[in-house]
């Protein structure tokens, strides 16, 4: 699976789809040790209201069933699509929305993946897990606009491998904080990278930025 990703973006290199730094950022301030073991007992109970709102963790519906906020962002993808191919623009207030979702959506799937203690806000507020989507040039490429759904598929069969893989390492670590109190160092690692990529694709398919996501989980 990993020389799959590596081939196909270097594939996808070699033609120009991306280069230099993405423009969807994850900074996640994760605390490894003095977890607190009640409340991750607990987290799929207090995780509801959030899920609801935005939609259960990734490797529950990568992405399907995105919540009250999340199936509002997605059809309002599908109406921005046709402004976006006819009128080269976002249409008022479709980019802000999304982007408020997206950044919601993000605190809520950190808190499910156990990679922080503290509730998430209900909207917008400061949390150690955050989200930044640099604006897209005023000219829009409407040759990938227009096929974006097909030019996601390669990244979602990835991810439906990337995304068990993740929900596996998120139980070991439920297990390991539960009877030590702390998060694996060792799985640390690839559950950021794991988020930070689907976060990545789901900008892409929300039409928040026309570069091609990268293969990779850093």
């Amino acid at each position: 699976m990993v020389a799959l990703s590596l081939i196909m973006a270097t594939t996808l290199d070699s033609i120009g789809l991306h280069a230099g730094p993405y423009p969807v950022g994850v900074a996640v301030t994760m605390p490894l040790e003095n977890r607190n073991r009640l409340t991750t007992a607990l987290r799929p109970i207090l995780a509801v209201p959030h899920a609801v709102l935005v939609g259960p963790a990734a490797w529950v519906r990568p992405f399907g069933a995105a919540g009250l906020l999340g199936s509002a962002a997605y059809v309002l993808a599908i109406v921005n699509w046709f402004s976006l191919l006819i009128g080269g623009a976002d249409l008022k207030g479709v980019r802000d929305f999304q982007l408020y979702y997206l950044r919601w959506r993000t605190r809520a799937l950190a808190y499910m993946a156990l990679f922080a203690d503290a509730y998430p806000p209900f909207g917008d507020g400061p949390y150690p897990v955050s989200i930044e989507v640099a604006d897209p040039p005023a000219t829009r490429d409407r040759a990938t606009i227009a096929v974006r759904p097909l030019l996601a598929v390669p990244h979602l069969v990835v991810l439906c491998f990337i995304l068990i893989a993740w929900f596996v390492t998120t139980v070991i670590a439920w297990f390991a904080i539960m009877f030590t109190g702390s998060y694996p160092t060792a799985l640390s690692t690839f559950a950021v990278g794991a988020m930070r990529w689907m976060l990545r694709v789901e900008a892409y398919l929300l039409l928040l930025v026309d570069e091609y996501p990268p293969f990779a989980l850093d």
